[in-house]
């Protein structure tokens, strides 16, 4: 079941971004063709799979969540894009083909990345039938705080800062709950948002969310050890080769399994709370452990 809805829902929002960038003009196809290159070559769709799935069993269907499935995936390739520069993590594979700036050059994947992000909003101010304008906004508000300062883009800037530099587990959790748990849990922000739920289901689902953000990160760390480059798709080993801190190389790896697992135990702990089905996001929360790519 979850097998099929991961494909599912990756088509989907395939379906919506290419539709997307199809439409856009060709006065600069080397941006357009870097824009498609970086936004569809492959990809998990983790953080619109959330969005479809926890919005889906909130009541909401799944027409309102494109654009917003959509927008946060702009966000994430973009990142990704922007990450792979020589200046960042200066890494020539993504998804086992060239990175954006190996593929054309690195003035062209700066403009994509740019492209993506700003594309990103310009979906979720689209007019949707069942969003009002005011639940645009807070998708708005929801998506700009995640990717920037206070999320993913804050997160990136201590994690640049902390190469070469020990530090110690409460300032990786903080780093990482910015540069990768932000925009995950911002995923389940837009689905509750189109969803408009009540209260105490925003708390419960937002604390599915956190803890599976950072046990994604945890789970990337372990495998950037444990699986071959083949199966990353990018190269194995590149965190250590960059000196940087995570969670085995200060946990240990039984560590840092261990750290994964609780966290994937306390979503789960959330999540029984909710009076709906969420079997599918129950399955996706051990995937997030289970997962060699």
């Amino acid at each position: 079941m979850l097998d099929q809805a991961i494909e599912k829902y990756q088509q989907r929002v395939n379906r919506v971004l290419e539709a997307k960038l199809n439409e856009l003009d060709d006065n600069a196809p080397q941006l357009k063709a870097a824009m498609i290159h970086g936004a569809l070559l492959g990809g998990k769709r983790i953080r619109p799979f959330m969005v479809y799935s926890i919005g889906e069993m909130l009541g909401a269907d799944s027409r309102i969540l494109d654009n917003a499935a959509a927008a946060i995936e702009c966000v994430h390739a973009y990142s990704l894009i922007h990450d792979d520069l020589p200046a960042m993590d200066d890494d020539a594979l993504r998804r086992g083909q060239p990175t954006v700036h190996i593929a054309f050059d690195e003035a062209t994947a700066i403009l994509a990345g740019d492209a993506l992000q700003t594309l990103a909003f310009e979906l979720i101010c689209q007019p949707v039938e069942g969003i009002n304008p005011q639940q645009q906004l807070a998708m708005v508000t929801a998506l700009a705080k995640a990717s920037g300062y206070s999320g993913m883009c804050g997160g990136q800037a201590i994690d640049l800062s902390s190469t070469d530099t020990r530090i110690n587990i409460e300032q990786l959790t903080q780093l990482h709950n910015k540069k990768t748990g932000a925009l995950i849990s911002c995923a389940a922000e837009l689905a509750l948002i189109a969803a408009n739920t009540s209260d105490t289901e925003q708390q419960i689902i937002r604390e599915f969310a956190e803890n599976i953000g950072l046990a994604f990160q945890v789970q990337d760390d372990i495998l950037d050890i444990t699986a071959s480059t083949e199966e990353l798709g990018k190269p194995q080993g590149s965190d250590e080769e960059a000196n940087k801190s995570t969670f085995p190389s200060l946990l240990g790896l039984d560590g840092a399994n261990e750290c994964a697992e609780k966290l994937i135990n306390d979503a789960l702990s959330a999540l029984a709370k909710l009076t709906y089905n969420s079997q599918l996001i129950a399955d996706f929360a051990r995937y997030i452990i289970a997962r060699r790519l």
